[in-house]
């Protein structure tokens, strides 16, 4: 099952159009909507798949108002058309005018979808010129097993601002991620799921005697596969630092671990 959370896509070959006319380009995985380069395309079901890229030659009213649309396809190993996004009308306030837009789009992969090769396309259109150019790549999905995934960071609680994994001296991150497909107790029928947070500096080292743990072992309603979890970072030197997550399925004895660099530059 897909869900789609926004229109996405993620290439490295886009078609090249004549000069002048609307390209795709910088296109990259992160992680979340402002995060660092994602080093894979492979997936776990319940994981996100994040890319960035911009527009450019695109036209900015002088208002400020830019104009395009953005439809999506997404294909199976079977060349069969799994989801489709027919276009969608996007109009975005862009006060520094220019004529490239830094888009963002993100798809979620179901915690019972298929494992197997997908290929997406996205296709971007200028309504006035007509002037299009689409992007598209293949990525794989994993078999279903245990994990962290759709790792995110935000300013805010209400995961309503992204942010970028980078900040200045005395800003606050919150680190969200997912964990996935974990077993449940015999009898309590909850998972039993332990996390460790443990920041690391330059050399590797911990910033804290200790890991900062958390334990998710009630409140997960039935039919659910997958739990939230939140870490606050508050940046109060610079520096270049590592933020280790472990989580070990205490019912199925397995271990997932994700690492997310973290920039931290002095303020100004």
């Amino acid at each position: 099952m897909w869900t789609s959370l926004a229109l996405a896509a993620l290439a490295f070959a886009p078609a090249q159009p004549p000069a002048g006319a609307l390209q795709l380009t910088n296109v990259r995985l992160t992680i979340g909507e402002l995060g660092p380069t994602r080093p894979t395309n492979k997936l776990l079901p319940g994981d996100v798949l994040y890319v960035g890229y911009d527009i450019e030659g695109l036209p900015i009213d002088p208002d400020g108002t830019a104009k395009y649309t953005i439809a999506m396809e997404v294909i199976d190993s079977a060349n069969k058309i799994i989801f489709k996004q027919d276009p969608r009308e996007m109009s975005d306030f862009v006060p520094l005018r220019g004529n490239r837009m830094p888009a963002r789009a993100f798809v979620t992969i179901g915690l019972d979808q298929e494992p197997g090769m997908y290929s997406c396309k996205v296709t971007v259109t200028e309504p006035k010129s007509k002037s299009t150019s689409n992007i598209t790549v293949k990525f794989e999905v994993l078999k279903k097993d245990f994990g962290i995934v759709a790792v995110l960071t935000t300013y805010d609680l209400r995961m309503e601002f992204p942010a970028p994994t980078s900040g200045t001296v005395g800003q606050t991150i919150f680190i969200w991620m997912s964990i996935a497909s974990f077993e449940r107790d015999a009898k309590t029928k909850q998972p039993n799921v332990e996390i460790e947070f443990t920041v690391l500096d330059e050399k590797g080292q911990p910033t804290l005697e200790k890991p900062v743990k958390q334990v998710q072992n009630s409140g997960i309603e039935a039919d659910k596969g997958a739990f939230r979890v939140i870490f606050p970072l508050y940046m109060n030197r610079p520096g270049t630092f590592t933020v280790r997550v472990t989580a070990v399925d205490k019912v199925a004895n397995k271990t997932s671990t994700y690492e997310l660099p973290v920039t931290v530059i002095p303020a100004k």
